[in-house]
């Protein structure tokens, strides 16, 4: 059912915990599932992310596309951060069952709201990067009642 790196990443998380006056700060959540991710980022003054650290609260793959987020994104310039995929962390993951693709939905979440309490507190617009979603199904709920 799960890959071998997801059971590892949900078993050895790597970058738990929090970073002390982070650069940046995201928190995202899935109300229909109940997990829910917090994402720390400490970025130096060229963007670089120095340090990054997560607490997540939900299933194993949820831990494990945390976990496996972080280290994705540990030494990359803001740049390429914002590249880091929900498909990226899944392949990073070798896959994830379909019912908890959600689960890597959250990890790209959570670092794209964690880069825009960076671009905040610095008073800059990341290219590309729009105000994320506290629920990443806000909206959803509209959209199921149109059809």
């Amino acid at each position: 059912m799960y890959s071998e790196k997801v059971m590892d990443h949900f078993e050895h998380p790597r970058n738990v915990g929090e970073i002390e006056n982070a650069s940046g700060v995201g928190t995202v959540g899935n109300a229909k599932c109940g997990d829910i991710m917090r994402i720390f980022l400490d970025i130096d003054d060229d963007g670089i992310i120095r340090d990054v650290k997560f607490k997540t609260f939900g299933c194993g793959a949820a831990v494990a596309t945390s976990s496996m987020a972080t280290e994705l994104v540990k030494g990359k310039t803001v740049k390429e951060a914002m590249q880091v995929t929900n498909k990226a962390v899944m392949e990073a993951l070798d896959g994830l069952p379909p019912v908890k693709v959600h689960c890597s939905l959250l990890a790209e979440e959570a670092i794209h709201a964690a880069l825009w309490d960076y671009a905040q507190k610095k008073g800059i617009v990341i290219e590309g990067l729009e105000k994320p979603k506290s629920d990443i199904h806000e909206g959803e709920e509209q959209e199921e009642e149109e059809y």
